[in-house]
């Protein structure tokens, strides 16, 4: 008895005629494995299909950016325009910026650095934790890797790719520091969800004194306020119920801006087009010093909507966002703020609604209407990211369990969480209300977008260099070149941070303390568990029965260890007298990927010997997967674990490698191969899906080598019906789901930041977040909850 032990998920596996027979199954499955990675990746389209995807991302990608116009010049020029060459120096200014950052950096740059098509900031640390242990939850195993979805590149290791990997996992304050930059670049992301739905309607409705002067501006925010409210109210309905309307209306919205920018370039001032000259940019810094300077943040928001193009990339292919953005977006752009600058020549006194005085006045009500509908599928562009990337931080662990709505079953990254929609609401609102000016939210959307940007760049530098192994000379002129645009941007938005660049700031700075006060609670709660989980000599020792009486049924144990056997297990039989006949250790971990098909989401082994009737069930998730409410994860579960018995018998006796994983396919194959040997078990009675098999464990004898399949089969047949049969009435006996109701608390020599942290953040948090049994589906009847103490 004490030979038989858990085999450990960290050990090497040796190569004997376990590994020939693997072989021998898994070598019709290299064609297949590259179907399945083919999937995942971007695939050829049809001229016709790819014109229609990119005018179908118009409405998605590129509302906010497209909104833009509405404001830019009247928060570059906040106290009015002293020279109207300022004006051409402004417009040289924002055709470089769009020119240099939507165009070059990120249309054709940073959007091939999406995760099998996601993007984000998410996304791209995603990709890092696939080519380096950055991760900070150390839950993952090498299996993960041999996921079809789990692609990565290799290098030489000498390579500067190589020592790069290496310097960021030597130290696990650089991991930390790579996870605050990516949590910064999510909670300025969070902001702009506020703020753009705020400028944007705000800039639309304030249209309306253009033709009623005498008009307050308490009744343009009231409007602002109430179309912002309508907005959030509609966002449960999902995107897709009407996303239909969405492109026609951001299509004509921009072909209406281009339009009237050729008009205004004709009628009032075509010497503006000279603004294409750099030249004139220099000659405005020169002649502005700090003014020219500061007024750069207003410039900035010329490109904003940037960020939001790379975070919704999810349901476009690039090349389709690239085709929208060259063809229609750019140049419709260049054409709306030349047009603007060349009636501000002219009118230099109109620059706070300089684009509705623009207009032609018989085209002025029709153009009002679509700018606000084109204000409103701005921000549900970026109320949709939001969603979207709130989603992968609470994947990756994150940020607190909160529910999250599958809006389409055709699109499963069309999201809503109500919680947050309605904070958003509520944030949004405040802001609108308390400024009523569109200047100083112009001051703090700009604040949140440049550090976004600043955020991505540094991602992308560890990206050319860990993924693309780019040469360090590309990474370094990508770098530089990024970061002397961005931060000049950034000083520039410095100077207005008392004008209402606070915001984001102080938005952001609360989201940030909750994502990483959970995010620390959880990685020293696995760690605690991790280092508290029960020795299976203990385990062993108190026999099969473990010292308990065992009665029918079976046991499902949740756990966050994918490894060893959890202490609250230990804390379950030492306070019970009895225990279930059969107990199955469930963990449901996410990994850095993107999602995990159906056919490879979950491993099992058995733990013990046979007749403890132990197992473990690792089911694995992308971050984008539809993991909700399903109440078909306890019949896959159990389907999975009948069919780990069946390969089990049948591979018996074949193995002297301590690990070993089959994937459906292979064994439909293994079906097929025992069928040609007529030795093909009877087991009419079991529903044949699988997922994987992981870690196949003889049953304690020692282990050895027979000449044939067939043979093991027919000797473990019966074996294998018996327990069949055990698990099929332990089942029917009645399923009970036990879950840890755990409290941490901090230890009492701790600091005080610790304290506060453990003791009332993250306390507070476990406190409002969703339970695990909402979230796994568990009946009310069914549900077992174990309370135990953790000190951190």
């Amino acid at each position: 008895m004490a030979s038989v032990v858990e085999f450990d998920e960290g050990s090497e596996s040796n190569h004997g005629s376990m590994w020939v027979l693997e072989q021998k199954l898994d070598q019709p499955m290299d064609e297949e494995a590259g179907r399945l990675k083919n999937m995942y990746r971007e695939k050829k389209f049809s001229a016709i299909l790819l014109l229609r995807l990119a005018f179908q991302s118009l409405g998605v990608v590129y509302g906010d950016m497209g909104t833009s116009p509405l404001y830019v010049f009247y928060n570059t020029f906040p106290h009015g325009i002293d020279d109207p060459q300022d004006v051409i120096g402004a417009l040289s200014l924002i055709i470089y910026s769009l020119t240099l950052i939507p165009l070059l950096k990120y249309v054709f740059i940073v959007c091939r650095a999406n995760d099998n098509g996601q993007g984000g900031t998410f996304a791209l640390y995603s990709l890092l934790c696939r080519h380096a242990k950055v991760k900070t939850i150390p839950n993952q195993h090498r299996t993960d890797e041999e996921l079809t979805t789990y692609s990565r590149s290799t290098f030489h290791e000498h390579s500067f790719a190589a020592k790069t990997k290496r310097w960021l996992e030597a130290n696990a304050f650089r991991r930390t520091a790579l996870l605050m930059l990516v949590l910064v670049g999510t909670c300025m992301v969070i902001g702009d969800g506020i703020l753009t739905p705020a400028i944007s309607v705000l800039s639309a409705s304030g249209g309306i004194k253009v033709d009623h002067p005498k008009m307050s501006n308490d009744v343009v925010v009231l409007v602002a306020v109430f179309i912002l409210v309508g907005l959030f109210s509609m966002q449960h309905y999902g995107t897709d119920k009407v996303g239909w309307l969405f492109a026609p209306i951001v299509l004509l919205w921009f072909l209406m801006i281009g339009g009237i920018g050729i008009f205004n370039i004709y009628k009032y001032d075509s010497s503006v087009l000279k603004a294409f000259s750099p030249v004139y940019i220099y000659r405005y810094l020169i002649r502005g010093k700090k003014k020219g300077w500061t007024s750069l943040g207003g410039i900035m928001l010329s490109i904003t909507g940037t960020e939001a193009l790379f975070a919704d990339l999810a349901h476009f292919p690039v090349s389709a966002v690239q085709l929208a953005f060259t063809v229609v977006v750019f140049p419709c752009l260049l054409l709306a703020y030349s047009g603007q600058a060349a009636y501000l020549m002219e009118n230099t006194d109109h620059v706070r609604d300089a684009f509705y005085r623009s207009i032609p006045d018989k085209v002025y009500w029709p153009v009002f209407i679509i700018a606000t509908l084109a204000a409103i599928v701005a921000s549900q562009a970026t109320i949709s990211a939001t969603f979207s990337i709130i989603k992968q931080a609470l994947a990756l662990g994150c940020f607190p369990r909160v529910k999250v709505v599958h809006t389409s079953k055709q699109f499963l990254g069309q999201i809503y969480i109500p919680d947050m929609n309605w904070i958003l609401m509520i944030l949004c609102i405040a802001v609108t209300a308390g400024f009523k000016n569109q200047s100083q939210i112009g001051n703090a959307y700009g604040t949140a977008v440049v550090i976004v940007m600043l955020a991505t760049t540094l991602l992308m530098t560890l990206i050319m260099l860990l993924v693309w192994h780019c040469h360090w000379i590309l990474v370094l002129l990508f770098t530089f070149l990024s970061l002397v645009v961005e931060c000049t941007y950034f000083s520039a938005v410095l100077f207005k941070v008392d004008q209402g660049g606070w915001v984001p700031l102080v938005i952001a700075a609360a989201f940030l303390v909750i994502m990483y006060v959970w995010h620390y609670g959880t990685v020293k709660r696995y760690e605690f568990e991790m280092h508290s989980k029960v020795s299976m000599a203990w385990i062993l020792g108190l026999g099969p029965s473990l010292g308990l009486v065992r009665v029918p049924g079976i046991g499902l144990v949740y756990t966050e260890l994918a490894s060893g056997v959890p202490r609250i297990f230990s804390h379950f039989i030492t306070n019970l007298p009895a225990i279930h006949s059969v107990v199955v250790f469930v963990c449901v971990k996410y990994l850095p990927v993107y999602t995990v098909p159906e056919e490879e989401r979950f491993l099992v082994k058995r733990i013990g010997p046979k007749n403890f009737h132990m197992f473990r069930c690792v089911a694995r998730y992308g971050y984008k997967d539809l993991h909700k409410k399903d109440d078909e994860f306890e019949k896959k579960l159990f389907d999975n674990l009948f069919m780990f018995v069946r390969l089990e018998s049948m591979m018996e006796g074949f193995s002297d490698s301590d690990e070993y994983s089959l994937y459906a396919q292979q064994t439909q194959q293994s079906r097929e191969f025992l069928d040609k040997d007529n030795c093909h078990t009877s087991t009419s009675n079991l529903d044949p899906t699988i997922s994987s098999v992981d870690s196949i464990v003889p049953a304690g004898s020692p282990l050895h080598v027979n000449n044939t399949i067939a043979s093991s089969a027919r000797g473990s047949g019966q074996t294998e019906v018996d327990e069949l049969e055990f698990l099929s009435s332990c089942r029917d006996s009645g399923v009970v789901h036990i879950l840890g109701n755990t409290v941490v608390r901090a230890r009492p020599e701790s600091m005080i930041h610790k304290k506060i942290a453990i003791d009332y953040v993250y306390a507070f948090l476990r406190k409002i977040c969703r339970e695990n049994s909402v979230i796994f589906n568990v009946p009310h009847e069914s549900l077992l909850n174990v309370g135990q103490v953790f000190f951190v």
